[in-house]
């Protein structure tokens, strides 16, 4: 007898058996959406009819993405998905998995720039999904997501294709490189920050999703140093410069955007308490460094 023929052949007999074989505090939470996912039903559907019967295909189907889940997969790569602002985003595991916290980075954006037209610049953007929730909020802003990554791009594209919006565009960059000239009333950017021997890059998920897209040099600052430093040359007065960053990094980060001559400088916590998005103005003339003035 295979290991998935083992399995219970009720819903809820399935899931109490995956909890306790998944046995992580999200375990439930994991083993619903899979589950749904597998039989193409709602997570009330599950409550509603627990003693449903499942296939023994579905129960196969079902018990290759568990072993996914135990060996650390993230959940959002074996759904192929991950909502984001309202937005259904596709994933295929060449991007990070968008995380609930970054969304006080689209929720400042748009508090930051009043004006129905903008020219907006999404730095790293992964698989597009700041860019597109902005894109989705401000019809008449133009936004472009830039990436390093031609895979990141290709999925941001198929994203924004999905989603019809016809005002985000995409195209290959090292964060400000290939820009020359360019300026943006609102830069945002969700970079790597994490240090690389964090060991937080071990953790069930994390593990799994690419390192080039989470680690930022010994303290995880690198990104973030070449981002705020380089960001005013590319910003129209006024306009204002968004990153998140890690928790313990928001005292570096108002360093960083004092150095580069940034005002109303502020650090904003998430809903955990933590400090996660740092902001500041371009409120006068970018003057390169080693010339005179401000």
């Amino acid at each position: 007898m295979s290991a998935a023929e083992a399995l219970p052949a009720t819903v809820g007999a399935l899931l109490a058996a995956a909890c306790e074989r998944l046995a992580t505090p999200d375990a439930r939470l994991d083993a619903e959406l899979l589950l749904a996912h597998v039989l193409g039903s709602t997570r009330t559907q599950l409550y509603a009819r627990p003693e449903t019967t499942v296939d023994a295909a579905a129960r196969a189907s079902y018990h290759a993405l568990l072993a996914r889940r135990q060996a650390g997969e993230p959940v959002a790569y074996l759904l192929g998905r991950q909502e984001f602002w309202s937005l259904a985003i596709v994933l295929d595991g060449s991007t990070l998995v968008p995380r609930p916290e970054t969304e006080l980075l689209v929720e400042l954006a748009l508090a930051r720039v009043a004006a129905d037209v903008a020219e907006v610049l999404d730095l790293g953007t992964g698989s597009g999904a700041i860019a597109l929730a902005l894109a989705s909020e401000r019809p008449a802003w133009r936004v472009l997501g830039v990436d390093c990554d031609p895979a990141a791009l290709r999925l941001a594209r198929a994203n924004a294709e999905r989603l019809a919006l016809d005002n985000v565009d995409f195209a290959p960059g090292d964060w400000f490189a290939g820009l020359q000239g360019r300026c943006f009333d609102l830069v945002v950017a969700n970079p790597p920050y994490v240090a690389e021997d964090d060991p937080c890059l071990a953790a069930p998920g994390v593990c799994r999703e690419p390192r080039h897209a989470l680690v930022a040099g010994v303290d995880g600052l690198d990104a973030l140093r070449e981002i705020v430093t380089r960001a005013r040359a590319h910003l129209n007065l006024g306009g204002w410069l968004l990153c998140e960053h890690g928790a313990a990094q928001g005292e570096a980060l108002r360093e960083m955007f004092a150095a580069a001559g940034f005002a109303a400088i502020a650090t904003r916590r998430d809903l955990a308490g933590h400090e996660r998005v740092t902001q500041g103005r371009s409120a006068g003339p970018f003057t390169p460094s080693g010339s005179a003035g401000e």
